[in-house]
């Protein structure tokens, strides 16, 4: 894999009360690299109305995920198979408490592509939030079969 890569980065999360699920998607040039048999994906993401942007450092390798921001949102998440993981969500807003509760995190690599998918149970201060499910696709920036569909 190449240093210079898309990123898609898709969301879908579950609250108890909705039938259907709120979508986000992101495609963002990004920066990978492998080392000591974990895969990392570095990139800014600008929040709207604000200035200042967020680094996101994605570590991940099979059966785990950390996501690190840095900048106008800060907070260390880790998704382990079957573990339960607490961590703070600083925002400009204010501080959450959340509670991460993956069910699955895999992974699938070939030459020129990744792909991660991650399922896991969303909770704020001790409460159960949502169903939520990140999938990622990382593929070299010059590599074959990356479309905007």
């Amino acid at each position: 894999m190449t240093k210079d890569v898309l990123l898609s980065l898709r969301g879908l999360q579950f609250d108890t009360s909705a039938e259907d699920g709120d979508r986000i998607e992101t495609i963002t040039p990004a920066e990978y690299f492998k080392r000591n048999d974990s895969h990392y994906v570095v990139f800014d993401e600008a929040v709207e109305g604000f200035r200042e942007n967020t680094k996101n450092i994605i570590k991940f390798k099979e059966n785990s995920l950390d996501l690190t921001k840095k900048g106008l949102i800060n907070v260390h998440m880790i998704f382990e198979e079957n573990r339960k993981n607490m961590t703070n969500y600083a925002t400009p807003y204010g501080n959450i408490l959340i509670g991460i509760d993956a069910r699955s995190v895999k992974m699938k690599e070939r030459e020129e592509h990744i792909e991660v998918d991650v399922d896991y149970a969303l909770e704020i201060n001790y409460e159960h939030f949502a169903d939520c499910k990140i999938k990622m696709d990382i593929r070299a920036r010059n590599g074959e079969g990356f479309s905007l569909q």
